[in-house]
């Protein structure tokens, strides 16, 4: 069930047994006219999917929802969405671990990691439609498991929070996404949302590699500029990334 402060912002749950992916039903739902603020749940997927298509793993016990969401900003504002997400998802997850959730970072663009290993990850995507933009906000987080076969270290929730469950992780984040986004949405609320976000950073001053669609890049990881591109600090100079995968682990 959500959160009360979710209701009460007007956002809806649909609960599936099994789905393909949730990010395709939010889809589907679009397709058949769905107003948005709407919460898609599956228990579990057979064709879940993380960035760039990769896949996503989807046993029962962990979470995989989709946030459909229609004409919530302008088309170039889309993309700090992730940053709210990251948040949203960060507060969900420290309600949840207590004293723990120190060790919790967000690794940008799109990840959670707890104590260095990662339990979750999101995936944004956006489509305009008659002159409107939608957006689906897909987040799968390890609860009762995770993947020992990922070229990172992984870890799930139950390690650290045994009384976590499905039903108590998605009330937390479905308020922490109704507080983070009214925030966001208030004239110039990307400005605390994206020093939120830093305070809460992985590997921020440290030298990171980005890898990059003509090959990968070196530097150190400065912050995020005024609009939520990451800020690199290279041997040539400071870049401004807005989009790419950051190593952590062994780069594969």
């Amino acid at each position: 069930m959500l959160g009360e402060a979710a209701r009460a912002a007007g956002y809806r749950l649909i609960v599936r047994d099994a789905v393909g992916s949730t990010m395709e039903e939010a889809r589907r739902a679009l397709d058949q006219g769905e107003p948005g603020r709407l919460w898609i749940v599956a228990r579990s997927q057979n064709a879940g999917r993380g960035r760039h298509g990769r896949q996503w793993g989807s046993p029962p016990g962990n979470l995989y929802a989709s946030l459909l969401l229609t004409d919530p900003c302008e088309p170039a504002l889309a993309p700090q969405l992730g940053f709210v997400a990251g948040l949203a998802l960060h507060d969900a997850v420290a309600r949840l671990l207590g004293p723990a959730a120190a060790a919790l970072r967000l690794k940008w663009p799109n990840d959670l990691l707890l104590g260095g290993a990662k339990m979750s990850g999101l995936l944004l995507e956006g489509e305009s439609r008659a002159g409107r933009l939608n957006v689906i906000l897909g987040c799968g987080v390890n609860i009762a498991s995770c993947p020992s076969d990922t070229p990172y270290p992984a870890t799930y929730l139950k390690a650290l929070a045994p009384e976590a469950s499905v039903e108590a992780l998605l009330a937390a984040l479905s308020d922490a996404w109704a507080r983070r986004f009214a925030i966001w949405s208030e004239p110039g609320g990307f400005g605390p949302t994206r020093a939120a976000w830093l305070e809460r950073a992985a590997f921020l001053g440290e030298t990171i590699t980005i890898r990059l669609p003509e090959g990968p890049l070196s530097g150190r990881f400065t912050g995020l500029d005024p609009t939520g591109r990451l800020e690199l600090e290279t041997e040539t100079g400071r870049r401004l990334i807005d989009a790419g995968d950051l190593f952590f682990g062994q780069p594969a």
